[in-house]
Order: structure tokens, then sequence, then C-alpha cells
């Protein structure tokens, strides 16, 4: 069974047990946003836990508890690739989610990368400008946010030492990440801060260097300590890997 260390962080016992709990506060807090004021707007993540969390969603466990109608899904970064490559974040959320549950097309808010990245961030920042300023929403307040964790400390394509890791003013920007050659189109740390809950998932012994640096000392060095809910909860979920650098973990 789970461990609470503390309220905003829990630890399991494995990928399985994490992965079920945030597909059920997935579905709670939809079920609460629903009934106040109509929709649930979340962002998905890429990577290996996130489409643990995806599959969940999609079972029958929970499909059948989640008001697909009313649901909004955002992402948090996007590859440089097309919706239906394998990398494609986007891509894994239609394999493993979108197709499996009635969610409406118009309800999927993804990011055009194939515009090239400076128009797919401008595009995807007025979208989500349009999104909340039409449901009197100022500024853009997502319901819940989910993140993952690099062995780097990078969350979303907030990596270290790029522009957009120290972006401020903007809520979407293109980013280009020297050390891998790559393009990705990232949400800020200004726009992920302003949700309602943002949840960290990270799993793993790998991760235990860069938990404890973001989680136990609060480093905003690392990007991911950049995302600092300001009225909203900020939630780690993690496996006993994960966990096994920070103080009560340690042998």
């Amino acid at each position: 069974m789970r461990e609470a260390m503390r309220p905003d962080l829990i630890v399991f016992e494995d990928i399985e047990e994490l992965t079920t709990s945030a597909a059920r506060l997935f579905a709670a807090l939809c079920a609460v946003e629903v009934e106040e004021k109509g929709f649930f707007a979340a962002v998905l993540s890429g990577g290996s836990t996130p489409k643990g969390l995806l599959k969940k969603l999609a079972s029958a466990r929970f499909r059948e508890k989640v008001r697909w109608d009313r649901v909004h899904l955002f992402w948090g970064d996007e590859r440089d690739v097309p919706p239906d490559d394998e990398e494609s974040n986007y891509g894994m959320a239609a394999r493993e989610l979108i197709a499996k549950v009635p969610i409406p097309l118009e309800n999927l808010h993804r990011m055009q990368v194939e515009l090239g990245p400076i128009e797919a961030a401008r595009g995807y920042e007025a979208e989500v400008r349009a999104f909340f300023s039409g449901r009197r929403t100022t500024p853009p307040e997502f319901d819940l946010v989910f993140l993952g964790l690099g062995t780097d400390g990078h969350t979303l394509s907030l990596f270290p030492g790029t522009k957009a890791a120290s972006e401020r003013e903007r809520l979407v920007v293109e980013n280009y990440v020297g050390p891998f050659s790559f393009w990705r189109v990232t949400m800020t740390p200004a726009l992920v801060s302003n949700a309602k809950v943002c949840v960290f998932m990270a799993t793993g012994a790998q991760k235990r260097e860069a938990v404890k640096e973001v989680f136990e000392r609060g480093s905003t060095a690392l990007p991911a300590g950049l995302i600092r809910p300001a009225r909203g909860r900020l939630l780690w979920l993690v496996d006993r890997g994960a966990a096994s650098g920070l103080r009560q973990f340690r042998k």
C-alpha cells in the first residue's frame, strides 16, 4: 500500500499503484469541475509513466466514470514530429486513450508542430488564451496538469540551460535544445504554475537525485523546480525508487 510522507508527496510501491491513483485523481477532479463550471481542462505529458496513466483512463474501470464530452485535453509539450509518429506525445495519447473513449474531436487541443516550432508555439498560446477568455478565465487556469521528470531535472520540454526555462512572459514557446539538436514546443512555468493542481509523476531510482533536488531541497536551478503554483496544489506521485534519495528513505 502507499505511504504518505507529506500532504504533497505520496510514495507508491510500484508504477501500477501510482498510475491507478493518478487516474482516480483525474476522474475525481473532473467530476468536481464539471459540476461546478461545466467543463474540465487537463494537460497531458509524454513519457512511460504518463503512458501508464492513459492506459488506466481508457480501461473499463475509469472509462465510464469520466464525462468525456466535458473534458478538454491539452498537451504540455510536443516533439517536432508528425502527430502519428511514435515519438509524438499527442500520438501516444491518440493510441492509448483518445481512440478508446468518447471524447469529441473539438475537445482535443494539440500542438500543430507541423507548422514549424515558432508558428506552432504562437498558435498554441493563442488557442490557450482564446479557450479560457471565452470561459471568462483570465489568466488561463488549467484544472489539472500532469508533469514528468527527467534525470536532468527537466519537465515538459523545459531543459536546463535553455531559454524556455527562463521565460517569464509567454505562455507557450519554441525551444531549441542544443545538446540534443532538436526543437520542441512547450508550455512555460508561468502557465503551468497557474493551474489548480499540478502533479509530478516520477518512477525509478534513476530519478532519485532529481526528486531530491526539486522536492526536498526546493532547488530552482533545475527547470522542474520552477513549477510553483501560486494558489493551486502541487502534488508528487513517486515510487520507492524515485523516493530513495529523500531523507526518510535513506538507509
